[in-house]
């Protein structure tokens, strides 16, 4: 199922990278059960990124609960040669895969590889990496996730540059192209964010640094009504 047949107009997805391991079947549930759809989850292969996060594996286990509400699984690959990991995560339960514009030599090809693998597929890209050199070859993507911190860590400030950064990628990208961020996502940025062009908004620390999950994503959903 494509991504336009997935999105409310806009979607919060919760980085499982924040959630509490010790209860993450119990904290899915009751975010599937107050109308998340989507849900980020973070692959640092601790070369790529320094942090070491977690594989398929987990992904496996965990598939059934949001696949069982109707739900998506978006996982961002913040590692080399991503292509080799499309196949695993897809038996896992992916729905999406996201890979690094900076990890790849050829970025059509590896959009390929992930379609052979019936998955949909962005593509990211650091601060330090021009919108303009991402639009040149994003052609075949389903959305560009606009990085608003350095990847790896979750828990960073986000950092106001990336405003820019989405308004002009907007304008460079098709307009059913979807424009997706990460990192420091809140309820004080949100908003311009959208205003800017971006339509999904991945959100860890602002949901899951809260005892009341459903309150703390609803908050966010709301800043977009």
């Amino acid at each position: 199922m494509p991504w336009r047949d997935w999105i409310r107009t806009v979607e919060v997805e919760p980085s499982i990278y924040g959630a509490d391991f010790s209860r993450l079947g119990e904290q899915l549930e009751e975010l599937l059960r107050t109308g998340t759809r989507v849900f980020h989850y973070d692959v640092g292969d601790g070369h790529f990124v320094e942090p070491v996060t977690f594989g398929p594996i987990v992904l496996q286990s965990i598939s059934p609960i949001v696949d069982r509400f109707g739900g998506i699984v978006d996982v961002h690959l913040m590692v080399e040669n991503p292509a080799k990991y499309f196949e695993p995560f897809a038996a896992a339960g992916a729905d999406s895969v996201t890979f690094h514009y900076e990890a790849v030599d050829d970025v059509p090809a590896t959009i390929r590889a992930a379609r052979e693998q019936e998955l949909q597929v962005g593509i990211a890209f650091n601060p330090e990496t021009e919108p303009e050199d991402v639009a040149q070859v994003a052609g075949d993507a389903d959305f560009v996730l606009c990085m608003s911190i350095h990847p790896g860590y979750s828990g960073q400030e986000f950092q106001e540059t990336a405003y820019d950064r989405v308004a002009r990628l907007r304008q460079l990208l098709p307009e059913e192209m979807y424009i997706q961020v990460d990192g420091g996502v809140n309820q004080d940025n949100i908003k311009e964010l959208y205003d800017r062009g971006a339509r999904l908004f991945i959100a860890a620390s602002a949901i899951f640094n809260y005892e009341d999950l459903p309150r703390a994503y609803r908050r966010l959903v709301q800043q977009l009504a």
